[in-house]
């Protein structure tokens, strides 16, 4: 039977996210564990996805690992390669052992293509992020170029999005440029790479931190988590595309008639297996292997 953790309880938990559960190793190191909890809307579900926590340690892992000559990152190595820590096997297989970094507190969202909320505002407005759009735009359409649409990083309820100006407010202007084009580099490094293997990366969030001055990739990296993942074969503009990601859940909340807002009710099991079923095949698509 497959184990779906969605706490783990170790000593030292220093923050409990709506996916990752992080720790103290020492002074200057964290585990951060991606349990199987699964959220959308910005709320945590009390359901679990079997495995998806193993599945995003180590699709985070090989983005990391492949992008670090753009920007580096926090990973400094793999839990279930760390003798030295005496966790259980199925917590290590969904942990990494990363730098103590100062988080930036702000979610750094590129969209290549225009869907989900954007595709909301377009309709209403004909702006994506209050930013005037070509006319005659269809969902799933891609944008002339990616767009740096950030939000706010909330503790709790939903992240709201930020002008830039606001953005360079936080962090000032420097520090801002770093982190827009940063993220469009990443992205658009990623979207060339996953195309050739048969899925569009439509959007992604990413987060950055701070170590010794220097900024650094933190969190996830481009994972069906933080990102849409579509299917190459289907994808058609005009409509809802084919995708490994969590729009089956998100699909079936709406149709549920959830209103977004805590308590989420439980997912049934088949959205439970189809959504698994989606996380494993996006891995395999990504790497060429299946999950160890």
């Amino acid at each position: 039977m497959t184990t779906t953790i969605r706490e783990t309880n170790l000593p030292g938990l220093l923050y409990r996210g709506k996916v990752r559960d992080t720790y103290a190793v020492d002074e200057d190191s964290l585990l951060m564990v991606a349990t199987d909890r699964i959220s959308a809307f910005d709320v945590v579900l009390p359901t679990g996805i079997p495995e998806k926590g193993a599945v995003l340690n180590q699709i985070s892992r090989f983005w990391f690992e492949r992008t670090s000559d753009i920007v580096p990152n926090h990973l400094i190595e793999m839990a279930s390669e760390r003798a030295d820590l005496d966790i259980p096997e199925e917590i290590a297989r969904r942990a990494m052992v990363v730098k103590k970094a100062e988080r930036i507190d702000v979610e750094c969202v590129v969209r290549g293509f225009i869907t989900g909320s954007a595709w909301a505002e377009y309709r209403r407005a004909g702006t994506v992020q209050d930013r005037p759009m070509p006319s005659g735009m269809r969902e799933g359409d891609p944008f002339p170029q990616p767009l740096f649409t950030p939000t706010t990083k909330a503790e709790v309820g939903h992240d709201e999005n930020m002008s830039w100006d606001e953005v360079v407010e936080m962090v000032g202007l420097e520090t801002a440029e770093k982190l827009r084009d940063t993220t469009i580099a990443v992205y658009e490094f990623a979207r060339d790479f996953a195309r050739d293997r048969g899925i569009i990366i439509a959007d992604t969030k990413m987060e950055f931190g701070v170590v010794d001055d220097e900024l650094i990739l933190i969190d996830e990296l481009l994972t069906p988590d933080s990102s849409r993942f579509w299917d190459a074969d289907g994808y058609e503009p005009g409509k809802s595309q084919p995708n490994y990601d969590k729009q089956l859940v998100r699909d079936w909340l709406d149709a549920f008639g959830w209103d977004h807002e805590p308590p989420a009710p439980e997912l049934p099991a088949d959205v439970v297996e189809k959504t698994a079923e989606r996380y494993f095949e996006a891995f395999s698509k990504l790497t060429g292997r299946r999950l160890d």
